[in-house]
Parts: structure tokens; C-alpha cells; sequence
């Protein structure tokens, strides 16, 4: 190795992890952004996929970076930086993101991918239903409260089943440090 290349120290590396998974984030957002919704606040989650990829990669300081990575990313694509919705996101995704943290860490291969994803997805729902009452539609929220878990329990297990196969077939994320078994 020449003299003058610096050793990638492991917070080098856990960066460079966390800006490939961010930039997914923004890729992920861009695509969610061109699908439909019949609420404002209303995604499919698919821009949460990086962050469930992430969860035994990262430590908690850089996994908690990638998710307010995913929210400015999300906010700047859909326009919505300074918005309601903005806080729907921000509110809806470090609720998932700690969920999912919480219960791989408490739990560990015990709970796949798609469980990890499920609750992720229902206490992201939960949290933005409970700030739609205050903020925006106050009693009629729970009106949009059964479709609006629905989509994120279906949407949820998808993401799960999908991340669950990445980890387990991905060259990149044995590489860098996954080692999924559930």
C-alpha cells in the first residue's frame, strides 16, 4: 500500500455504508413519490427498506443518521420540507426505525425480517394517525385508521420478505458485515 493512502478506519467505513443506504433512501423516495396516494401523508414505506437492510450493520448513531437521511430525502423529492407532512415523516420513520432497532436487539433472530418490518410499518401507522387527529383531521383520523394499517401491514410484511432475501443472498452485505439468520 503507498505511503500516502490513509487506513479506512471503521467509522470511515460505517460512513460509507450509511451515504450508499441514504443515497438508496432518496432512489426508494423518488420511485414512492411517483406512486399515488390517496392522503397526503399516505406511503407505501418502500423508501424504509434501506433503513431494515441497515439495522445489524449500523450502530445505532449512524442507523438513527440514515433515517433522517431517508426523511430530508423524502421531503425534498415530494416538495414537502416545511410542510405537515414533513412531520408525518419525520414522526413516522424514527418510530420505525427505532421499532425495528428495538425488537432486532431485543429479540434477535427470533423475529425475521417480515416481523421486524411489521411492527415497524403498524408503529409508524400508529404515531402518524395519533399526529393526523391533532394536526390535521382531529376525530374523523380514526376513519382513515383501518385502511391506513392495513396498507402498512401488507406493505410491511412485503418489504420484510423482500429485505429477508437480500440478506441472505447479497455478496455486498455479507461483505460489509451482515449476518442475517433467521
Amino acid at each position: 500500500m503507498p505511503a500516502s493512502t490513509p487506513l479506512r478506519t471503521e467509522s470511515d467505513r460505517k460512513a460509507e455504508i450509511t451515504a450508499l443506504l441514504g443515497a438508496f433512501c432518496f432512489f426508494l423516495s423518488a420511485l414512492e413519490y411517483m406512486v399515488p396516494k390517496p392522503l397526503p401523508f399516505m406511503r407505501l414505506g418502500i423508501a424504509n427498506l434501506p433503513l431494515l437492510i441497515a439495522i445489524d450493520l449500523l450502530p445505532l448513531p449512524w442507523y438513527l443518521a440514515l433515517a433522517l437521511v431517508k426523511v430530508a430525502g423524502m421531503s425534498l423529492i415530494s416538495g414537502s420540507l416545511f410542510s405537515y407532512v414533513a412531520l408525518f415523516s419525520l414522526a413516522g420513520t424514527l418510530t420505525a426505525a427505532l421499532v425495528m432497532r428495538g425488537s432486532r436487539k431485543a429479540f434477535g433472530s427470533r423475529v425475521s425480517a417480515v416481523g421486524v418490518s411489521i411492527l415497524g410499518a403498524l408503529a409508524s401507522n400508529a404515531v402518524q394517525i395519533a399526529i393526523a387527529s391533532i394536526v390535521v383531521f382531529g376525530d374523523a383520523a380514526r376513519l382513515v385508521a383501518p385502511p391506513f394499517l392495513a396498507v402498512g401491514l401488507v406493505t410491511g410484511a412485503l418489504l420484510g420478505f423482500f429485505a429477508e432475501s437480500f440478506m441472505r443472498r447479497s455478496l455486498w452485505y455479507e461483505r460489509v458485515g451482515g449476518a442475517y439468520h433467521a
